[in-house]
């Protein structure tokens, strides 16, 4: 019979760990959150952040523990935990000096 309980709590523990809270911050330190699937391509969140702050999506880069997000990535794939930030950043184009 404990072994019957047993099976049951870590499938309880599976589904409530199935979302993160995740944060993205902008350079200027304003913060969006966002709550997505650890199996969900971030390029879902970049998206809706962009949409959010009225930004265009090929201005801002994704950035997570010093790493560019590839929009493919999932929170899974780069290890993300629950209330992990992003920090987005605006994309510096280089000019001639």
């Amino acid at each position: 019979m404990s072994a019957e309980g047993e099976d049951v709590k870590p499938k309880q523990e599976a589904s409530a760990s199935e979302h993160l809270n995740l944060k993205v911050k902008s350079q200027d330190g304003n913060a969006v959150f966002f709550k997505v699937k650890k199996s969900t391509q971030l390029k879902k969140l970049m998206d809706a952040y962009c949409t959010r702050v009225g930004a265009d999506p090929k201005s801002i880069r994704f950035m997570f523990d010093g790493r560019r997000i590839e929009p493919q990535e999932t929170p899974e794939d780069l290890g993300m935990e629950d209330d992990d930030e992003i920090d987005a950043m605006i994309s510096q184009v280089g000019g001639r000096q």
